[in-house]
């Protein structure tokens, strides 16, 4: 039995939740939140977030300890891009693509994991 979280529409680019994410991919709960507790990227918060939600998800609907829980996926994908134009020289305009990602993370006790 597993349990999962979700958070969407995260205003950060997949590319650098990626970078964050790869620290904690199979490690423990325990181990995963000191990692992001001390892991200096903004995303580091909202990945904690999520990863707190999916262990009280798991309490409530599995009724397992946080101790014995392990992170078994985690990933991020691409979310909507916010398009914006950045004025240049001459009357031009350039693009600028604000991304977006949909960030999850299922959890799942040690011995199924």
């Amino acid at each position: 039995m597993e349990a999962r979280a979700q958070a969407r529409y995260v205003r950060v680019s997949p590319r650098k939740a990626r970078m964050v994410i790869d620290l904690v991919r199979g490690k423990s709960v325990v181990q995963a939140k000191e990692i992001l507790k001390f892991t200096e990227r903004d995303v580091a918060e909202i990945i904690e977030k999520v990863v707190d939600s999916a262990v009280a998800n798991a309490e409530r609907t599995i009724h397992v300890r946080p101790e014995s829980l392990v992170i078994k996926t985690i990933f991020a994908d691409e979310g909507p891009t916010l398009k914006r134009i950045r004025p240049r020289a001459k009357g031009s305009a350039s693009p600028i693509r604000k991304r977006t990602c949909h960030i999850t993370v299922i959890v799942a006790p040690r011995e199924e994991a």
